[in-house]
């Protein structure tokens, strides 16, 4: 009868535990409303944009934005090889690792173990003095389980702190793969930059190394004298010198490129910049689109999840836990007795704790907890203005870009002509050896700015692409 109204008791207990459960759990989180997810979370000039696109340009695969074959082989090695990557993926192992330790969290313990107690009983004590075998051996063989109910909902919001970490590692390792993919691309467009800018040297070498010659005839027939023989040779080894230091350039480019892709430092096969085209439109899509695609905005919004769920356990610690502890097994003093029928024995407690004086550990642990909730808040607030500047930036940047590589091209184009022109007016004897000096260096240094415009104008694109959180895909 005793047995009976003791399991009863526990059945209780547990029926007070669930129904407290239901009636007294912790607040679920929900994603709070802030004034930074407006539609006027980033600012557009101009119309070349289209800003409500329900379609955002960073929901398009890195493949199908950049089409280069070789750069998009040199970004599916960097993906597979890079270290930074590679660390990134195993704090989200990590991660996940203790996600499933916060979903096992609701399970009881259980453990088992095996024991030999030998007690040497004093001679003048009461159970020495009235046995003559005064060592007492003890065989035991159990197991102890141990569930604590969770009554507040503190297991729950443990189960959802670890998720929410989980959720936070994995948008850091996007936000690598994102960077890593910009940053291979913008290194294999200054590649294509410098291979341009190198031609366009190795042809001005080839046109001032012929007009020395031409001067030096010039100055025998007494048209020019030797400062313009002078003149024209430090040009040619002017451009001799920028040869080398493109040279130098290309080379340590391909080195950085080399750690990016995780391998040792080689020679790159590579496209023309000319080749290089943007087909994809440049729609951002509406700004809701920047809250599931960029991986620090997920992140700050993961970081403040998982400081809610911390508040809700530091909450919980303040409230009694209900635990229960089971034990059984077989213990005997005699080993040929030992794992018998009557050597069984069993226990199971039921207990209710509730703390009183923590030495204030459990305040301050919430109130460090509210505190942190705040600072998160705060964090993700700042992460969304963040990302909206840098897709204000990005925008303006573009467009600014494309529109200067036009007044480049025309500027390119008229001091080409220039040069020629001055070179036959030198010729006829109508302009000076100074008038196509200057033609000369003018038209070289607005090739060179046409290659940079270029340039510039494919890295706002990666930019933007990036700003937006694309590259994830």
């Amino acid at each position: 009868m005793m047995k009976k109204y003791n399991k009863y008791n526990v059945a209780m207990m547990l029926g007070v535990s669930v129904l407290l459960t239901s009636c007294l759990a912790v607040k679920d989180y929900k994603q709070p409303t802030v004034k930074e997810t407006s539609k006027e979370v980033y600012r557009v000039e101009g119309e070349q944009i289209k800003q409500t696109d329900t379609v955002s340009m960073a929901s398009v695969s890195w493949k199908t934005m950049f089409t280069d074959a070789y750069l998009q082989a040199y970004v599916e090695e960097a993906l597979e090889n890079n270290f930074d990557l590679q660390i990134a993926i195993k704090q989200m192992e990590s991660a996940e690792s203790y996600l499933k330790q916060g979903k096992a969290a609701f399970l009881p313990t259980f453990s088992i173990g095996a024991s030999l107690n030998d007690q040497e009983v004093s001679k003048n004590s009461r159970f020495g003095s009235l046995s003559a075998n005064r060592s007492i051996q003890t065989y035991e063989l159990s197991g102890n389980l141990s569930w604590e109910a969770d009554i507040w909902g503190k297991i729950r919001s443990g189960k959802r702190a670890s998720l929410a970490s989980y959720l936070q590692s994995e948008a850091a390792q996007q936000a690598v793969r994102t960077e890593l993919v910009a940053r291979i691309v913008r290194a294999y467009y200054q590649l294509l930059a410098l291979d341009a800018q190198l031609e366009i040297t190795n042809q001005t070498i080839a046109v001032r190394k012929k007009g020395v010659e031409t001067i030096k005839a010039l100055k025998e027939s007494g048209q020019v004298n030797q400062v313009a023989v002078d003149q024209n040779i430090a040009q040619y080894n002017n451009a001799e010198a920028l040869k080398i230091d493109l040279e130098a350039s290309i080379f340590q480019l391909e080195n950085s490129l080399s750690i990016l892709l995780g391998t040792t430092p080689r020679k790159f096969e590579r496209s023309e910049l000319s080749k290089q085209a943007i087909d994809t439109d440049m729609q951002i899509g509406i700004p809701a689109l920047l809250l599931s695609n960029r991986p620090d905005v997920k992140s700050a919004q993961y970081a403040l999840m998982q400081n809610f769920e911390m508040k809700n356990v530091a909450k919980t610690n303040l409230y009694p836990s209900l635990t229960l502890t089971a034990s059984g097994g077989f213990q005997a003093l005699e080993v040929d007795k030992w794992l018998t029928g009557n050597s069984i024995f069993a226990s199971i407690i039921g207990g209710i704790t509730q703390p009183i004086f923590n030495q204030r550990k459990l305040k301050t642990q919430l109130e460090v907890a509210k505190n942190n909730e705040e600072q998160a808040l705060l964090n993700y607030r700042k992460a969304l203005l963040v990302a909206g500047s840098e897709v204000s930036n990005a925008l303006y940047a573009y467009q600014a870009e494309t529109s200067k590589f036009v007044f480049r091209a025309k500027e390119a184009e008229a001091l080409s002509n220039a040069e020629i022109n001055s070179e036959e007016l030198l010729n006829n004897g109508y302009v000076t050896y100074l008038d196509l000096l200057t033609a000369r260096q003018s038209a070289l240094s607005a090739k060179l700015n046409l290659v940079d415009s270029k340039l510039q104008q494919l890295l706002t694109v990666v930019d933007l692409y990036k700003a937006l959180g694309g590259g994830v895909k």
